[in-house]
This record gives C-alpha cells, sequence and structure tokens, in this order.
C-alpha cells in the first residue's frame, strides 16, 4: 500500500483497457477477429472519456500508423472525431504529434484530416428551440475561441510541414466549409478570418482565398441592393438594421484590416507586400467585380488599397484604360471600366488634380478619335449598343469635371480655364453620336450648367432638343431595330456612391469626396457666366460656394468621422438633382 504522499507522487496507472496492445487488435483485425477491433472504437467513442486516456491511445497509434491503412479509415474517422481541442496541453500537443505521424505515413487520410481542421474554423454548435424548431447556430460565450484557433492553425501547418501538396487539397475544403450566409454574424466573421490566417502560412492560396472570399460578399452586397427600398442603416447604433447589411458590414470591416495588415510591417508601408496583394486584389476584381452589376460596397477594397500609395492608384486608373480601350474586350466590361474611371476620379481624394489632368486628356483625345473614325461613316448616329463604350467614356470625362472642376480651375482661373477649353467639349457635345441624349440626365444637367458657367460649351439647345424627343434610344438587334424611351440607355452606375456600412465606412471616409445638394443660391450662381477678362486674382462666387468639399472630412480625429460626415441622404451622387435650363 502506497502512502498519501508517495501516491501523490508517483505517476498515474495506465487505464484499464481491454484486447491487449494496439498492435494486436489491429493485427487480429486483420485475420478477421473483430470483437476487440470494436471494443477498441466503442472506448475511444466514449464521450467520457478522460485525458490520460486519449494521450495513451494517441502515443499507440503514433507508434502504429503504419497499419492504419484505407481499410481502417473508419477507425480513423473516429481519431479524427476525438474531443482533443479543448483538452489539456499534453492532449492538445500529443494530438497534433499524431497528425503529423498519420499524414506522412499515410496521404490517404489527409483529406479527412483536412476536413477535420476546417471544421473548427467556426465557434462550436449550440442548439437553440424556437417554437417547436431546432436552431444550431454558434456559441459566442467560449472563451477559449482564440486559443482553439490558434491551435487549429497549428494543426493545419502541421500537416502542411509534412505533406507539400497540402494546398490543392485544402482549397476545395474551405469553399465547401464556407458557412451560408444567413449564419450568425460570429460564424460568418470566425471563418473569414480563419481564412485570411491560411494566407499567412501558405501564400499560394492567397488568391483563391481571396476570390472566395469576395465572391460571398458579392452575393451579401446583392441580397443588400435587393432591400434598397427597405431601412437598412440604423440611426441609434453602430449596427446596421437589416441583418444581412451588418453581416457584410463586419465582413468588409475584417477584410480593410487584412489589407492594411498585409500592407504596413511596424507601422510603415512594405512596398514589395502591397504590391503583391494588389496584384491578387486586381486579379479577383477582373474575375468578380468587373462583371458584376451595380455591388455597393465590396469593390472598395480596391479603393482602400489604391489610398496607400499613388502609384498603386495610377496603376488602377491605367488597368481601367486598357480594358475600357481594348476592342476585344465584351462592351459590357468596357463600359463598367468607363463607369470605375469615372467614379474613381471623382471620388478618390488622395489622387491630385495632375492625375485627373491626365486621365482625362487620355480620354478626351480617345474620344476625339472616336468621333473622327465614326462621325461621317454609317454608324454616325447615337446608337448604345454601337457606342457602348464611347458614351460610357463621356458620362466619366463628364462627371470627373462635375466633382473636380474647382480644383482644375484653383490657383490661377485664366490657365484653368485655357485648359478646359482644350479639351474641345463642343466638339463632342456636338457630335452626330449625341452623347447629352445618352448619359444620365442629373449628370448631364451639372455638366450642362459648369461649361455654360465658364463658357466652354452651350448644351441646352441639344438637351431641350432631346427631351422634344422622348429621348428614344434606338438599340439594334438581331430582330431589327427597337426604340424605347429611357433615361439611363446605358444602365450605367457609379461604383463609388457613397458607403454606407455603418463600421467599415469608418475606413473609407477620410479618403472620400463627398457631395452635397446644390442649393437654391448655388443653382443661381450656376446660371451666372463669369466675365470675360476675369482677372486671376479676382474672387468668384461660385468657386467660393462650390459645392463637393473638398476638406469635409480632412483631419479629423479617428473617432469623430460620423458626427461631422455629411448625412447619407445628403452625400449620394448628384443623381436626383434637377438643373432648371437657363431662360
Amino acid at each position: 500500500m502506497l502512502g498519501g504522499d508517495e501516491f501523490i507522487s508517483s505517476p498515474p496507472r495506465k487505464t484499464v483497457r481491454f484486447g491487449g496492445t494496439l498492435t494486436e487488435i489491429l493485427l487480429k483485425y486483420q485475420k478477421g477477429e473483430t470483437t476487440d477491433f470494436e471494443l477498441l472504437k466503442h472506448q475511444l467513442s466514449d464521450p467520457d472519456i478522460k485525458d490520460a486516456q486519449i494521450i495513451n491511445w494517441l502515443h499507440e497509434f503514433r507508434a502504429s500508423v503504419a497499419y492504419l491503412t484505407k481499410e481502417l479509415e473508419q477507425l480513423v474517422s473516429i481519431l479524427l472525431k476525438l474531443p482533443w481541442l479543448r483538452r489539456s496541453r499534453e492532449v492538445v500537443e500529443e494530438y497534433l504529434g499524431f497528425l503529423g505521424n498519420l499524414v506522412s505515413a499515410q496521404t490517404v487520410h489527409l483529406r479527412p484530416c483536412l476536413r477535420m481542421i476546417v471544421s473548427q474554423f467556426t465557434p462550436p454548435r449550440v442548439t437553440i428551440r424556437e417554437d417547436d424548431v431546432d436552431i444550431s447556430d454558434s456559441d459566442d460565450d467560449d472563451e477559449n475561441l482564440s486559443e482553439n484557433f490558434d491551435t487549429c492553425h497549428r494543426a493545419l501547418q502541421t500537416v502542411a510541414r509534412y505533406v507539400p501538396s497540402t494546398p490543392q487539397f485544402l482549397m476545395p475544403i474551405l469553399v465547401e466549409n464556407f458557412p451560408f450566409i444567413n449564419k450568425s454574424e460570429r460564424t460568418l466573421e470566425c471563418y473569414v478570418h480563419n481564412l485570411l490566417r491560411v494566407t499567412v502560412y501558405l501564400p499560394t492560396l492567397r488568391r483563391q482565398i481571396l476570390e472566395l472570399i469576395i465572391e460571398k460578399l458579392l452575393k451579401l452586397d446583392e441580397e443588400d441592393e435587393e432591400r434598397k427600398g427597405n431601412k437598412v442603416v440604423s440611426s441609434t447604433s453602430e449596427r446596421m438594421a437589416h441583418p444581412l447589411a451588418e453581416r457584410l458590414d463586419i465582413l468588409m470591416t475584417i477584410l480593410f484590416s487584412y489589407i492594411k495588415d498585409v500592407c504596413h510591417v511596424d507601422g510603415k508601408l512594405d512596398i514589395n507586400n502591397t504590391k503583391d496583394l494588389y496584384r491578387d486584389l486586381v486579379s479577383v476584381f477582373d474575375k468578380l467585380i468587373l462583371p458584376t452589376h451595380a455591388s455597393c460596397h465590396v469593390q472598395y477594397f480596391m479603393f482602400y488599397i489604391c489610398s496607400f500609395k499613388l502609384g498603386l492608384a495610377e496603376a488602377f486608373l491605367d488597368h481601367l484604360w486598357k480594358k475600357l480601350h481594348d476592342p476585344n474586350n465584351p462592351s459590357v466590361i468596357r463600359q463598367t471600366a468607363g463607369s470605375y474611371i469615372g467614379s474613381f476620379l471623382a471620388r478618390a481624394k488622395f489622387i491630385p488634380v495632375v492625375t485627373v489632368k491626365a486621365c482625362l486628356d487620355l480620354l478626351v483625345n480617345w474620344m476625339h478619335k472616336y468621333i473622327d473614325n465614326q462621325d461621317t461613316g454609317a454608324n454616325a448616329y447615337c446608337d448604345v449598343a454601337l457606342h457602348g463604350p464611347f458614351y460610357s467614356t463621356c458620362q466619366a470625362v463628364f462627371y470627373t469635371l462635375i466633382f473636380r472642376h474647382k480644383q482644375l480651375l484653383d490657383g490661377n482661373l485664366r490657365k484653368g480655364l485655357s485648359y478646359l477649353q482644350s479639351l474641345n467639349f463642343e466638339r463632342i457635345v456636338m457630335c452626330q453620336l449625341n452623347p447629352l441624349k445618352i448619359c444620365i440626365p442629373s449628370v448631364v444637367n451639372l455638366f450642362a450648367a459648369i461649361t455654360r458657367k465658364y463658357q466652354l460649351v452651350f448644351c441646352y439647345t441639344i438637351i431641350e432638343r432631346n427631351n422634344r424627343q422622348f429621348i428614344p434610344v434606338v438599340r439594334s438587334g438581331t430582330g431589327g431595330d427597337l426604340v424605347q424611351t429611357c433615361t439611363n440607355p446605358l444602365d450605367s452606375f457609379f461604383p463609388f456612391d457613397p458607403y454606407i456600412l455603418k463600421r467599415s465606412k469608418k475606413t473609407i471616409d477620410p479618403f472620400y469626396q463627398f457631395w452635397e445638394e446644390l442649393s437654391a443660391e448655388d443653382l443661381e450662381n450656376l446660371k451666372k457666366p463669369i466675365k470675360k477678362g476675369t482677372s486671376e486674382d479676382e474672387d468668384d462666387d461660385f468657386l467660393k460656394g462650390e459645392t463637393p468639399q473638398n476638406d469635409s472630412v480632412v483631419g479629423l480625429a479617428p473617432n469623430s468621422y460620423e458626427s461631422n460626415a455629411i448625412q447619407v441622404s445628403s452625400t449620394g451622387s448628384p443623381l436626383d438633382c434637377y438643373m432648371p435650363y437657363p431662360q
């Protein structure tokens, strides 16, 4: 008999088991003797299994992995269901060792091992009963959740270290396990966060993982778009009123944080990291965003990364320009690229006027060449199907001018006017293709008012003629020409319209050019043309009261965006602004 102290200091007795050693049991099973094997499975499946039992079994299994062939996949499945993750440190370490031994000796079990690890990327499920229906979702009260996720990533890294081909087998499993969008915010948040962590130690999967996440975000965003008629913004809290908008807000916040963390090392921008991530994001943008019509928020990942360095913004604009002017691209892609160029130039505060002018020169020169080639030929008439990219480019230029004309004229009015005159808007407006007939009326009206004020071109005669014709638009098709009335025949949109998701908008607002509705005084000022021979130093009433507020959020403290930013209802594109024609 051991004394009290001797008992405490002595090693624990080996747990009582039946059936001999593990090797003996497995050899018997190969010979057809299944009694001990069934007993083994029963013991491993015991919900009350103790840590000491798990450690002893795992120790034996690590020494016997050579026997765990495909024929024993049912036994391996039971081992992969062992409750190892929320056990003692000793259990965790032994289990990680077992996983490494297993996949290195028997790669046939690689997929089940990966599935087991990925299944832990979301919080454990709890069952809630509502109206006699079981609702399973995440348990938000697990205090060890972060530590458990760390352990899961250790397990995945262990497997990848032993099996170099792990990434190609892992990616389909990550896709299969992505939670449905109606799952809880916490479930989606944890899964996306863990996916992004995988990209840190398996960088070959980064582009595919980003593509997966952004594809899911787009589905949330389209759901959000369908609910535009309903209230999505709660005025009294940080939460979005609609559950899907709230989920999207949380996930966009995570994505923005990831982009910032990857691009910055010790608080400083790392150029190489940033360039690599930019290339991955542009690839995803081309594949998923450009073909998607009128998404509201997801595309802002490109806006955000471009804010880090002017070279990135210029590279993005150049990328869009190549999409726009390449005749081999589908017309719809070219038109969308035009929408992105105009919206980006108008809304990105980090783009300086010199870059705006360079882009305007490029776009306007292309428009004039297009008119040279088309304005006297057989296709010299207003047709969206024939000239869609041209009209999209016109709208991009008009939209940019609306937002940026003050900066283009700032400092030296005569020089600024000379530059705008050199763009020869009159030829564009007066050409047979009649872009004022196709572009969105609110853009046309503001462009007309601004260009009239600075005596660049008088658009109202054409606008009135178009209105008298009820804006019929000819669309060519296989069944003949179709004439219809439409106020947005391009089906165009402004991809960087105001960002309204409450949490994540705080990341965007400091870089964003807001728009205020025009006051009655502004409208009156727009009717007054500038006087000929205005001196460079003479104040101009309209310029002093310009509506795009260039400094609306500059220099604000990090927590003061919401209190100072303009309300959503007054920060949209000037889509609903009615501009009366001068009498």
